[in-house]
């Protein structure tokens, strides 16, 4: 069995350590390694390449919205859960800017950020979630969408350097669907997805996904109406 494997980004370590403790008995769980500041979580993000990065975002340094923009151009495949001491819409806002697959507060229980380790891993964005209760950040996010889509709707045959392929899965996350979904709906497994998402974040030398979908209505290549725009934002 492949294991998920962790990442723990923290100044304090008392906290690293209770978050180790939490997740050493579960057999689908292997913590590769701690960072106590910003600088030391990118190299060792670097070195080991984990699947989840759990980062405070109060951190020495540079902040863990800036390591997980980092993080998120180096390996797009990476998914990062940004912790909070207190839940605030502009943070929300920052986190889904730069990439950040969940966002929660530190006064989680044992139990449920296991399941959102499992989740993250296998790809999803469980920071929209937290956009359905905060309008606010909803409101914000969609109007980026609708004003990088208008910009280019004239544009017809744009050269786009996505394949064909590459184009119907951005056009499947524009609608929301997770990895899993996407296979299911393309008939293809979770890991060509994946594979297909980090050539297309690589291409477009965008952090996210959100920022590929950005792009790729900017320039023409998928369209969405109002309604997909707004599942888009809220998946």
């Amino acid at each position: 069995m492949n294991r998920i494997q962790v990442l723990i980004v923290d100044d304090h370590p008392l906290f690293r350590r209770g978050v180790r403790w939490s997740l050493e008995n579960e057999p689908d769980i292997l913590v590769v390694g701690e960072a106590g500041d910003g600088q030391t979580a990118v190299q060792q993000a670097d070195l080991l390449v984990p699947d989840v990065v759990l980062i405070d975002i109060n951190m020495p340094q540079m902040s863990g919205l800036e390591v997980t923009r980092i993080l998120k151009r180096r390996h797009p495949q990476t998914g990062v859960i940004i912790l909070t001491m207190h839940e605030d819409d502009e943070q929300l806002f920052h986190a889904i800017r730069v990439g950040a697959a969940a966002y929660c507060t530190k006064d989680f229980e044992a139990e449920d950020v296991i399941k959102l380790i499992r989740r993250v891993a296998r790809g999803e964005y469980l920071i929209n979630e937290n956009v359905l209760s905060r309008p606010f950040v909803a409101s914000r996010v969609l109007d980026q969408f609708r004003e990088l889509s208008h910009m280019d709707q004239a544009n017809e045959g744009v050269f786009s350097p996505l394949t064909p392929r590459e184009v119907e899965i951005l056009d499947c996350v524009a609608q929301g669907n997770s990895n899993k979904e996407i296979a299911r709906i393309l008939n293809i497994s979770d890991q060509t997805v994946k594979n297909h998402i980090t050539s297309i974040l690589r291409k477009l030398a965008v952090n996210d996904r959100t920022q590929a979908v950005i792009y790729a209505l900017r320039h023409g290549w998928i369209k969405l109406n109002e309604e997909e725009q707004i599942t888009t934002v809220i998946r």
